[in-house]
């Protein structure tokens, strides 16, 4: 039986963003799990979320996991989470994005990581690599992976 599923998005996910939050009901709400809402952002990332979600400049540490519960994304995925009464909690982290995502879910206890994506071509996959690729291949529990339509080169 499930009981922490760790969804984890990103900066790419709001195009994805109900599909994701289908996949966390499947497997959290007939087990009811806890979901895990997990927003990983580079450290280039998190500073152009700060400055687009006017947090304070002058405050030294701002915690990740309140700029996470601002960002759009996460705030699609909590809205159908609370409409099927389906518990949730919300996580930050700044690094980068596959060994992060891995931190989370051990750090959680995930028994399920759900992760989004697009198809890649090979050469795409060699220059860029592929966090959901390293997720599958390090997350400490079985990984879910959400496919959007769209091919990415």
């Amino acid at each position: 039986m499930l009981e922490t599923v760790l969804l984890a998005v990103g900066p790419g996910d709001s195009d994805r963003s109900g599909l994701l939050a289908e996949a966390a009901l499947e497997v959290a709400n007939p087990a009811d799990a806890t979901v895990v809402l997990a927003h990983v952002f580079t450290s280039s990332e998190y500073d152009d979320v700060l400055d687009r979600l006017d947090f304070d400049p002058t405050v030294n540490e701002i915690d990740p996991d309140e700029v996470a519960a601002r960002h759009a994304t996460i705030h699609d995925i909590r809205d159908v989470l609370e409409n099927h009464d389906v518990d949730y909690e919300i996580r930050g982290a700044v690094g980068e994005h596959g060994p992060s995502i891995v931190e989370l879910a051990e750090s959680a206890s995930a028994d399920r990581v759900i992760v989004g994506g697009r198809r890649r071509s090979p050469t795409g996959k060699a220059i860029f690599g592929s966090t959901a690729q390293e997720v599958m291949l390090s997350a400490p529990c079985p990984v879910t992976f959400v496919r959007s339509d769209g091919f990415e080169e």
